[in-house]
């Protein structure tokens, strides 16, 4: 999976194109080749769908989804009408041209026909991920502008809690139950981001003592690897229906690895040599604490 996600990225890269003015977008016809539908009948679909999902949002649909006309050479054939495209379209005898409805789409139009596709084609379900994905990115980013390192430290340690729920939740479902069975899943997923290190092994990589939570002694940058992972995760096992232990400690083992070749590919670093911060999670949260009862007190 690691590489056809690699080989998707490059793959939606290649048929990206700009305009005049350096700015890029996609053709819908070259998605559906990508995407693997084969009818544009189908595809045609999704695309109306991620229409309404963009209305939804807000969004203006006639500059996320620009209908444009093409005009296509042709077979010429003699005798009566024959079928001669994989949409089963008539040509009419002696006719050598034909026009076909194209969009002109923006990379947030990719993302919503993406996120309406079918995920039982693996190629949608890899899509989703890589997009998911670059959205988490995106709305991090807005949020990091507005924080300090700290703060964001905070943010993101907050958030980690509340997904690792959801994770525990569908490790559960997949027929995870005993701690040591829990272990091995938490484990695998380490593994994979952090290049065969285990949970002890960046704990003593760390130098922290006994007892000391790892994700409480991350800085911004690992603590957003990690959030990646744990819910692409959770995600890939509740769409891919996994219910066993096995498959549910080796998806989490690959989307790890995911994550971290995605890092390499972007020549980050990798979270076992990222800077250990100067205070845990818990010393911020007890100065924050502290912040508040002076505020207290003074009022």
């Amino acid at each position: 999976m690691i590489f056809a996600m690699i080989n998707l990225m490059k793959t939606f890269d290649d048929i990206k194109q700009y305009d005049e003015n350096n700015v890029e977008y996609w053709h819908a016809r070259e998605l559906q080749e990508v995407l693997s539908y084969s009818l544009w009948q189908n595809f045609h679909k999704v695309i109306k769908q991620a229409m309404i999902s963009c209305q939804i949002s807000q969004q203006e649909v006639t500059f996320h989804f620009q209908e444009i006309k093409k005009i296509i050479e042709m077979p010429v054939y003699k005798g009566k009408n024959r079928f001669i495209d994989v949409n089963k379209t008539i040509c009419p005898q002696g006719q050598t041209t034909r026009n076909i409805v194209d969009y002109k789409i923006t990379r947030y139009a990719c993302y919503l026909i993406v996120m309406n596709g079918d995920p039982r084609k693996e190629i949608i379900a890899l899509g989703q991920t890589y997009f998911a994905v670059k959205t988490r990115q995106q709305e991090l980013q807005e949020i990091y502008d507005r924080l300090s390192e700290d703060e964001v430290r905070l943010f993101l340690r907050g958030d980690i809690k509340q997904k690792n729920l959801i994770l525990a939740e569908a490790a559960h479902r997949a027929g995870i139950k005993t701690s040591l069975e829990y272990a091995d899943f938490t484990n695998a997923g380490y593994k994979g981001l952090y290049g065969g290190l285990t949970a002890l092994d960046i704990a003593l990589h760390k130098n922290l003592k006994h007892g000391e939570e790892i994700l409480d002694h991350m800085g911004s940058e690992e603590l957003a690897a990690n959030l990646f992972r744990i819910t692409q995760t959770a995600a890939k096992i509740k769409r891919e229906n996994i219910d066993t232990p096995i498959a549910a400690t080796s998806a989490h083992n690959e989307v790890g690895k995911i994550v971290r070749k995605a890092i390499a590919e972007a020549g980050g670093t990798m979270p076992e040599n990222l800077p250990l911060p100067d205070k845990s999670i818990k010393q911020l949260e007890q100065e924050q604490k502290q912040l508040l009862l002076d505020k207290d007190k003074r009022l």
